[in-house]
């Protein structure tokens, strides 16, 4: 029993040394961190077609050790603006912001990356499943950046609200797993399994695009089976890389 105890607590705390000394997280003062745009999305001048951006970057400062930040990106057919959807927790107003920053730009001086992009036929319609799902977002005036709720648990209801999706968010995005006391029981965000979740700071998760995944006070580990790799506090995940660019699912009217 005490190795299996001793490999857990190894499992969980490993991978935070590591993003701690490998410098993943940016240190310097946030008036000065870079926030141009990363090259990732389409220019909207010259792309006609309706796109879907899911991005992911570390969170500033020191959480970026540990934590991200998500948001998502939205461009109608025939648009020539993307608009951009997130939650932050300062600035004043709503925590649910819309067009704060620029769409692919970096996040306090952390490069994004994408997590899922949709083109195609039936994009458009994903985006109004999408910008419902943002309405319908309960935690709009509040912010915590743990346990929750935050930028990551608005991720997580958008893709609960829109199963179509399919979006495996990350072992490191603290947050996701929040569920109000009165609703532990949920979809897992990717829509293909089931959560129980006490107020994000105990939860499991059982899903085909998640695979097994258990949070202990935040930090989460797991293994993901359809795409074999290790779900982990502070890297996120360790294995095969996951799919990015899919396209759009059918959405029913």
């Amino acid at each position: 029993m005490r190795i299996v105890l001793w490999t857990l607590a190894a499992l969980f705390l490993a991978p935070l040394a590591f993003s701690i000394a490998r410098g993943m997280a940016y240190e310097g003062s946030w008036r000065d961190a870079p926030r141009h745009s990363s090259g990732l999305a389409p220019d909207p001048a010259t792309t006609r077609e309706a796109v879907v951006q899911i991005y992911t970057a570390r969170a500033f400062s020191w959480r970026g050790y540990v934590a991200t930040h998500p948001w998502i990106i939205v461009k109608r057919e025939g648009a020539q603006k993307f608009d951009r959807y997130e939650v932050v927790g300062w600035g004043g107003g709503p925590s649910l912001k819309k067009n704060y920053a620029l769409p692919d730009g970096y996040w306090f001086g952390a490069e994004p990356s994408i997590m899922a992009e949709y083109r195609g036929p039936g994009t458009d319609q994903l985006i109004d499943r999408i910008e419902a799902a943002i309405e319908t977002y309960p935690f709009k005036d509040q912010y915590r950046s743990w346990p929750g709720p935050n930028s990551n648990t608005f991720l997580a209801h958008v893709a609960r609200e829109v199963p179509e999706l399919r979006l495996d968010i990350p072992a490191n995005a603290i947050g996701k797993d929040y569920r109000a006391w009165n609703a532990p029981v949920a979809l897992a965000p990717s829509g293909t399994g089931v959560q129980l979740s006490l107020l994000g700071v105990a939860e499991l998760t059982l899903g085909v695009d998640e695979g097994v995944e258990v949070n202990v006070l935040g930090l989460n580990l797991g293994i993901d089976i359809l795409r074999p790799a290790l779900r982990v506090p502070g890297l996120g995940r360790i294995g095969f890389a996951e799919d990015v660019a899919r396209a759009a699912p059918v959405v029913a009217d």
